[in-house]
């Protein structure tokens, strides 16, 4: 697992999204492992603000060179804003995936869809069942 960053304040998804409260704001992303296992990201899809993404409901794709991944939401929530860099960038999300290559903002729906998620240990044994 050393091979794999899970910051410990973050809340993670069994679909390798994850989310980073602050008040009632969510940044949503992939985490280190998914942008590992895509490879080069060459292109992102991302709903507009103002949509409404549901907890574990896909919100958009992710392409690599190896792979097209739909991306699923850790919680519910008004699109705030989406990262406009990755247009142009998005080899960003590989760069800094908990950073500048950040998805998407959300206005949280439901606290309680947080506790549904994974903690760092908790996703990590996750990723480590599933061979990662």
């Amino acid at each position: 697992m050393s091979d794999y960053d899970f910051p410990r304040e973050l809340h993670y998804s069994a679909e390798d999204e994850w989310a980073r409260r602050d008040g009632d704001i969510v940044t949503i992303g992939v985490t280190d492992y998914a942008q590992q296992q895509l490879g080069d990201v060459v292109f992102v899809e991302l709903p507009e603000a103002g949509s409404q993404v549901a907890q574990g409901e896909t919100f958009g794709v992710i392409e690599s060179v190896k792979a097209v991944s739909d991306l699923y939401a850790p919680v519910s929530g008004e699109v705030l804003e989406i990262n406009g860099n990755l247009a142009d960038k998005p080899e960003l999300v590989n760069e800094s995936c908990y950073g500048e290559g950040f998805l998407l903002t959300v206005r949280l729906a439901d606290e309680g869809e947080l506790d549904a998620l994974l903690d760092a240990d908790g996703y990590a044994a996750n990723v480590e069942e599933r061979g990662g």
